[in-house]
């Protein structure tokens, strides 16, 4: 039934016709203003339907971080619903991200029962201020008991409600923050927002000590690339490790991989374009503005890339976005996968986390502009954020710490998990001549030639990129490319905002202290000098993925955390707690708890794909297995029946390395349960027990796949139950 199966779905897909996309294209150019933001409460909507004092109070609160006054929620919440049922809405509904790295929702309607029995449409303030959703069964980190339910969400003004549309109506959907009964935060939103207004406040300060005292607001922001592969729905379903884990646990690498580099950039295939165009216009509508498309470097693999926006907004916004490429991969017979590494051999996922500063008057603060050495802005922010790295290397690491990631780091398509900076050599001259205090070398020229007349010169970046950098400066802003596919990119933000708003902080407090009030340059200067003569360390321009670097770096002093239980072990150490704390992202409890849960999820993915594995070992491929041998062992025993001299070496070669190599399995399987418990058994805090499913489990996972992917090798085609690598990534 299994290659019945496989066969069906190679024919079908085959056959099938790429299908259109709903748009295709037909006066797409001229909607298209009109349709991004169409699903959007967006400012636009709210200068048109709130009373002119309400909107100005309500853009207070959005623009300058003001406290969001409660008299305006009834007005706000009758224009939303107003402006929802318009567009077929019933419900609302409070979207928050838990713990879980997912967002989580719970939908009511807009129905209220008169005392004559007639229903009437109401949304009141108090429903749009604060929802409360059971707490109980989200990950807590011990903030929360199992019996204790109560938890609520609060209304986020700072991102806009949207509504999601289906076939079969829409619903308003509202941003929210997520908390416990005792006020702690039970998300990521909330310490994100946190995180904000820490480093807003810690650079507004320092600009002011600079001269720059019209500023009044800074902001991080970014523009989170997104990379993930697309299969067939029908493939997918035939492998249960993809249904259950979201990567495949078994799967001899192909012939043809990634070798050929013939993907990467290549001609989008029709099938994928029309699943591409249809996304697009399904994020647009939402206000997501998506920019980029193209093949990423496996087979099967694409990325999509939006414009910067802030931070807060981002997140939100990429969570949207992996949540409707799932939903648009179905209607196209697709399945979206955003699994770090779901295919061994070829590359994995990860989501570039293009992050910078910018101000209420519309500055980048990492522009360095044509003379980087005169930017006296640019410099200082700089080196605060190369001494926050520096310092704060655990948490880097920490914030990009998954069992999904751990399969990704350090192979050939993502930085390795010792976090370095890279800046280009232009840049890092410049920061030698500031240490150094000689003035900086003439860079290479503002134009590139290319040998041809008919070709245009090119102006010239101030460095080439190094794609096997962590955290790498990019012009004028840094790409931290460290970070997951599937992750939420709150907690990578979370920790860049927090560890460079104390890194803010201690250059604020040494210029008041050795400044005066005062021409503060040349305190400047020489805090900027000693700092980068510390920091220094954390700068590499090389090659990160080449066995000198893991040298270097240990010369350096630099930490190698290479999975994710090392990640995690000092996440809530006492010096990181006391940072968080300091600047109001995390309570210690509340830190203790995000630490609490990481591990502990770990854990849980490991168990989850040690099930998966045993499972589909024991009912699929030793079978399969079993029954090849059967065949091998049969044809041998006929040969011998018709001409017992037969030379059949080669026959019971072949018939000992499948036996060997079922044994081997059946073995290594057997193990998967008595290893599972001995982990889950260990003594000690929860990161302790990650240790153990590191230690203890992983191993015998390796064992069971080293075998079954030999099998499959070996075991005739037509019994083999799972397709293969050669199906999935490459017939479309």
């Amino acid at each position: 039934m299994s290659t019945n199966a496989r066969q069906a779905a190679v024919e079908a897909i085959v056959t099938d016709k790429p299908r259109t996309p709903s748009t295709n294209g037909q006066g797409l150019q001229g909607r298209l203003p009109s349709l991004f933001g169409s699903l959007v409460f967006s400012d636009a909507v709210q200068r048109q339907r709130l009373p002119k004092s309400v909107y100005q109070t309500l853009r207070r609160t959005i623009d300058a971080g003001d406290e969001l006054d409660p008299k305006i929620a009834d007005s706000v919440a009758n224009a939303m619903k107003d402006w929802a049922i318009e567009h077929n809405a019933t419900h609302f509904t409070h979207w928050f991200q838990p713990m879980t790295g997912l967002t989580a929702q719970k939908h009511d309607s807009f129905i209220n029962q008169t005392a004559d029995g007639r229903a009437i449409l109401e949304f009141s303030g108090k429903e749009l201020i604060k929802g409360e959703p059971d707490a109980s069964s989200f990950p807590s980190g011990g903030i929360r008991a199992t019996f204790e339910a109560r938890g609520y969400t609060a209304w986020d003004p700072t991102s806009p409600a949207f509504l999601r549309v289906t076939s079969h109506g829409s619903t308003l959907v509202i941003p929210t923050a997520f908390a416990s009964w005792t006020g702690e935060a039970l998300d990521k939103k909330t310490p994100l927002l946190r995180s904000c207004e820490a480093i807003g406040k810690q650079s507004v300060r320092l600009l002011h000590l600079l001269g720059e005292k019209a500023v009044t607001k800074v902001y991080p922001t970014t523009g989170p690339e997104q990379e993930y592969f697309l299969i067939d729905r029908r493939f997918h379903a035939l492998r249960p490790d993809l249904v259950a884990c979201g990567r495949t646990l078994f799967g001899a690498r192909p012939p043809k991989g990634q070798e050929l580099e013939d993907h990467y950039f290549g001609t989008i295939p029709e099938r994928v374009l029309a699943f591409m165009m249809d996304l697009e216009v399904e994020l647009w509508k939402l206000g997501i503005p998506i920019k980029t498309r193209h093949n990423e470097v496996a087979p099967s693999q694409f990325e999509l890339a939006p414009i910067f926006e802030q931070v807060t907004v981002a997140t939100d916004h990429n969570m949207l976005t992996m949540e409707v490429l799932k939903d648009v991969a179905g209607r196209h017979g697709m399945a979206c996968l955003l699994a770090e590494k779901p295919f061994a051999g070829v590359n994995g996922s990860g989501k570039h986390n293009n992050w910078s500063l910018a101000d209420n008057l519309g500055n980048n603060l990492l522009e360095p502009g044509s003379t980087p050495h005169d930017n006296l802005k640019f410099i200082v922010f700089l080196s605060a954020i190369i001494r926050a790295v520096d310092l704060h290397q655990d948490l880097v690491r920490a914030s990009v710490a998954t069992a999904g990631n751990d399969h990704r780091l350090g192979a050939n398509e993502a930085p390795p998990a010792i976090v370095s900076i890279f800046v280009g050599s232009q840049l890092e001259d410049v920061l030698d001549s500031l240490i150094e205090t000689r003035a900086p070398k003439a860079s290479g020229g503002p134009e590139m030639r290319l040998g041809v007349n008919t070709l245009p010169p090119l102006p010239r970046d101030t460095s080439d990129r190094n794609r096997t950098s962590p955290f790498a400066f990019t012009g004028n802003k840094f790409e931290f490319r460290a970070v997951g596919a599937s992750q939420s990119i709150a907690y990578p933000n979370i920790v860049l905002n927090t560890i460079v708003a104390e890194s803010l902080d201690y250059f604020s407090t040494e210029i008041e202290k050795r400044g005066g009030a005062g021409d503060r340059r040349e305190v400047i200067a020489a805090l900027v000098r000693e700092t980068l003569k510390k920091h220094k360390r954390i700068l590499f321009s090389g090659d990160n993925y080449s066995t000198e670097w893991v040298a270097e770096a240990e010369k350096r002093g630099l930490l190698n955390l290479r999975d994710t239980p090392a990640a995690l072990a000092s996440f809530a150490s006492p010096t990181n707690t006391a940072m968080f704390d300091a600047y109001h992202v995390f309570s210690p409890r509340e830190c203790e708890s995000r630490a609490t849960v990481l591990n502990r999820m770990y854990a849980h993915r490991v168990s989850v794909e040690a099930l998966s594995m045993r499972d589909i070992a024991s009912t699929m491929i030793l079978p399969a297995a079993m029954m090849c041998q059967k065949r091998v062992a049969d044809s041998i025993q006929s040969v011998i029946n018709v001409n017992p001299q037969a030379d059949l070496k080669s026959q019971r070669e072949l018939l000992a390395q499948i036996t060997d190599a079922i044994n081997k399995l059946r073995t290594a399987t057997g193990e998967i349960s008595k290893a599972r418990h001995a982990a889950e058994e260990t003594k000690g805090n929860d990161n302790a027990i990650a240790h153990a499913f590191r230690d203890i489990l992983i191993p015998v996972m390796n064992r069971v796949r080293e075998q079954a992917d030999l099998l499959e090798q070996i075991v005739d085609d037509d019994l083999w139950p799972l397709p293969k690598y050669r199906e999935i990534l490459f017939v479309h």
